[in-house]
């Protein structure tokens, strides 16, 4: 069970009972392998959530209406294989619950759990590398092997990264599993994410932003930050695209200590994109 902080997210006053979104924070970074920190990231991301104003009038929507649980941070001690047991835990306690879960990072290493306890579900990851070893420094579930794991739950052709541009000689893998930032610059952002959307097998789709898969322009507090990336512009397209079909999200791999503040800011705001566009396709149904 996650322990109630001192800071919730901002507009999360609800009871879990009565919530349709359920925050969580998985402050975890021990498999980190160049800049850690990201540990910090559900402090700060809660934190920067308090500058936003309680109204998306792009969306018609305020956050005076939709019901967001903070249910507070999990431990972070404990080996990644415990901590992966306990995101699961968690994460199905949310699902079982028909909340949509919402976890703030930490490292990539927490996704695949959460994608575990949702099921039969499609994942888009927006990320700067492949993640695809099977394992990494000893270990399986390394962040470094984040979509490996991915697709050992969910299989192939329900899964694609997003604004991939580093890859290692040992991923061998099908060009499927990714849309690079190269192609994405020459393309369009659209025209390639629509491309990608349209091979996946599940409709229901669970969206894990890696917050290096945005440049480090725009987001410079990360622990392996690689040039070249896609915008802010470019995630809000795609939350705006999938916001029907999310079934969950999380936001990872913000890095406070190498930040200016901009990167939280950057995280809490794609959070509530997400809230505003998900609860306003749930008022049209």
């Amino acid at each position: 069970m996650p322990i109630r902080g001192m800071l919730r997210f901002a507009d999360a006053v609800a009871s879990f009972e009565d919530a349709k979104f359920v925050i969580v924070g998985a402050p975890f970074d021990k498999t980190t392998s160049f800049r850690s920190g990201t540990r910090f990231a559900p402090t700060t991301v809660r934190e920067a959530s308090q500058t936003f104003e309680k109204e998306n009038f792009e969306h018609g929507t305020t956050f005076d209406d939709i019901p967001v649980h903070d249910a507070g941070d999990l431990y972070e001690e404990g080996t990644v294989d415990e901590m992966v047991k306990a995101i699961y835990e968690e994460a199905k306690r949310i699902v079982d619950a028909k909340k949509f879960p919402m976890f703030i990072g930490g490292e990539h290493s927490i996704t695949p759990p959460i994608v575990k306890a949702l099921g039969e579900i499609s994942v888009i990851t927006i990320d700067a590398h492949l993640d695809f070893k099977d394992e990494y420094q000893g270990l399986k579930n390394s962040h470094a092997c984040a979509h490996r794991r991915i697709l050992d739950h969910v299989g192939k052709g329900n899964a694609f990264a997003f604004g991939v541009r580093s890859i290692s000689a040992d991923e061998k893998v099908d060009s499927a599993l990714y849309a690079d930032s190269f192609r994405i610059h020459e393309q369009g952002a659209e025209k390639v994410f629509d491309e990608m959307l349209s091979k996946l097998k599940r409709r229901p789709i669970y969206l894990s932003l890696d917050i290096d898969g945005i440049d480090p322009a725009y987001a410079p507090g990360t622990g392996t930050p690689e040039p070249f990336g896609v915008t802010p512009w470019d995630v809000r397209y795609i939350i705006n695209k999938i916001g029907d079909r999310l079934v969950g999200f999380d936001v990872v791999e913000i890095s406070p200590p190498y930040d200016n503040g901009n990167t939280s800011v950057l995280g809490a705001r794609m959070m509530r994109e997400v809230m505003a566009v998900k609860w306003k396709s749930m008022q049209n149904k």
